[in-house]
Parts: structure tokens; C-alpha cells; sequence
């Protein structure tokens, strides 16, 4: 509600307020420094808030008397004492909350944690590491899941494992909220899409909707006639580009209407098709003026004495 942070005169948060709903997966997505973290660090009670408050499943984080048995949480991969095994680890934690040792077995087979439950964490590779923090998070059976970069170092196995996870999760009625910075998993993973740039919202919206609505479907062409099909489908609203690779891009005309301008015209078609934006498109189409660490284009140039 109207959530905010500050530290000294940066704007980390911009009263910002949104809705993650139960059912679906919401994908968080932002730039580095856009405040992605400083908000989901908010809504555990881990950053204090500067004004305004998060509410998870009706109340502050602090005031559940079992915080792990209503949220389940991953945002430091790192977190685990790395002293101890993965299973005493998870033991010790399911400790706090009254949770069982069965408990603490069924989530690390779900992890797929059964062949390394006995060594220390200490030992373990990033992407161990991520599954580890993902058991963690589902030990109290939680109905809420607040899952921070969970992909970041796994596997195309353990990638999808995630995408299957998360989906299910969602499929059993459970409010899953999940950042990444990779934007085809996502585009795979999440039902709804809330996009922040330096503390604000950009979008929040269906992932098809924020698509449609940030980016433009074009007409791809491609044609031995291509001055009689420019002049055949010009209008005052409608944009002919040449591509490199020989086609063309048509923008202002469905592709059933340029086909059916080109038959008129005897025109052959060696290819018509509609292209959609996709989410990266989508992405860098909303976050382009909102990026606090750009990179130079270095494109084209060498190496100088």
C-alpha cells in the first residue's frame, strides 16, 4: 500500500502498490537497481519500510505466528550455514516451526537433494545451492512462495524443474511471486507480469496483455515483386521496411490482408507471416528509459594502442 523506500536521498522504492494474486505465478521483472529486491526484502519484514506497508495473507509478515507455514521465501542462495548438511540444515530450521523429520525428507527429494543430503553446504555448487533454497522455502508447505532468481546457476533440467514447479504450485490455488532475469523461462513460467523501473511501476498486467500492449506485430514478406507489392499495399498507415535478409516488413496490415492485396495484384508470395513482439521485446520496449547501469556499445570497434 503506497510502499516506499529511502535510503537518504535515493529512491530505492516509489510508493508503489500492487496485488500478487493466488492461482498464478507473477513474474517480478526489473533492471538491476529498479528495486526488485528491496521490495520483496519489504514484504518479509527484512528492510523496514520507509512509508506505506506489505500485507501477506492479510497481515504484516512479523504478526504470523508461523511465518513459515504462510510464506516461503528464497532470496539469498548463500543464506545456509555452510558448516552443516543440507539435511541437518533444513532439520534445524524445521525445528523453529514444529516441522517434522518427514517433512524434511519429502522436501529434499522434491529438490532432487537425495544423493547430497549428507554433505555440507559449504561444498555445494550454485545451482545445489539454489535447490537447497527452494526446499528451504517450500519446508512449512507454505501457501505463499516468494522466490528471488531461483533459476540462476541450474541446469536446463533444474530450470525446468523450477518452470514445473512454480506452475504446479499455482495450479493447487498457492500466491507464487517470482523473479528472473531471464525472459524466455518466464515467458514460459508466469501468468501475470509486474515490471518496475527505478522504484515505480511500469506494468502490471496479463503477460499477454503487457506483450500487446508494449510492442507491435509486423507482417513478414517476402516476394521476387517487391516494388509492385509496396505500391500494391500503400496507405497512410502503413510502414514498408527492407530487411537484411531479403524480406520485408510490413507494419499496419495483418498478414490475411497483405495476402489477399498480393492475390489481387498477381503478386506471388514466397512467405507472409505475422510476428509478434515477444517478452524481451516487451521488456526493453518499458524499462528503456528506466535503466540505471547501461552498458557502452562497443560494436565494431577494436582494441587501440
Amino acid at each position: 500500500m503506497a510502499l516506499a523506500k529511502h535510503y537518504g536521498n535515493k529512491v530505492a522504492v516509489d510508493a508503489i502498490d500492487f496485488t500478487v494474486r493466488p492461482g498464478q505465478v507473477t513474474g517480478f521483472l526489473g533492471p538491476n537497481g529498479a528495486g526488485k529486491s528491496t521490495t520483496m526484502r519489504m514484504m518479509v519484514g527484512l528492510d523496514r519500510p520507509t512509508a506505506g506497508r506489505v500485507e501477506v495473507n492479510g497481515r504484516l509478515y512479523r504478526e504470523h505466528r508461523a511465518p513459515l507455514r504462510e510464506v516461503g521465501v528464497l532470496l539469498d542462495a548463500k543464506a545456509a550455514n555452510g558448516g552443516r548438511s543440507a539435511y541437518r540444515h533444513l532439520l534445524s530450521i524445521a525445528a523453529t516451526h514444529g516441522i517434522g523429520a518427514s517433512r524434511v525428507r519429502e522436501v529434499i527429494g522434491l529438490a532432487g537433494l537425495d544423493s547430497v543430503a549428507g554433505k555440507r553446504v559449504g561444498g555445494f555448487s550454485l545451482g545445489m545451492g539454489q535447490r537447497l533454497g527452494i526446499a528451504t522455502a517450500l519446508l512449512g508447505d507454505p501457501a505463499t512462495i516468494i522466490l528471488d532468481e531461483p533459476v540462476n546457476g541450474l541446469d536446463p533440467e533444474g530450470v525446468r524443474w523450477v518452470r514445473t514447479l512454480m506452475r504446479a504450485l499455482a495450479a493447487e490455488g498457492r500466491t507464487v511471486l517470482l523473479s528472473s532475469h531471464l525472459m524466455s523461462e518466464m515467458a514460459q513460467t508466469a501468468d501475470r507480469l509486474i515490471v518496475i523501473g527505478r522504484g515505480r511501476i511500469l506494468a502490471d498486467d496479463s503477460i499477454d496483455s503487457v506483450i500487446s500492449g508494449a510492442t507491435r506485430s509486423v507482417t513478414r514478406v517476402r516476394t521476387p515483386h517487391a516494388e509492385l507489392l509496396m505500391a500494391t499495399v500503400a496507405g497512410p498507415d502503413v510502414v514498408v521496411s527492407a530487411l537484411a535478409d531479403g524480406a520485408m516488413e510490413i507494419t499496419g496490415l495483418t498478414a490475411e490482408q497483405v495476402a489477399i492485396a498480393a492475390a489481387g495484384a498477381g503478386v506471388a508470395l514466397y512467405e507472409v507471416a505475422s510476428v509478434a513482439g515477444s517478452l524481451e521485446d516487451a521488456y526493453i520496449a518499458l524499462t528503456a528509459g528506466e535503466v540505471e547501469y547501461r552498458s557502452s556499445d562497443t560494436a565494431g570497434t577494436g582494441a587501440r594502442e
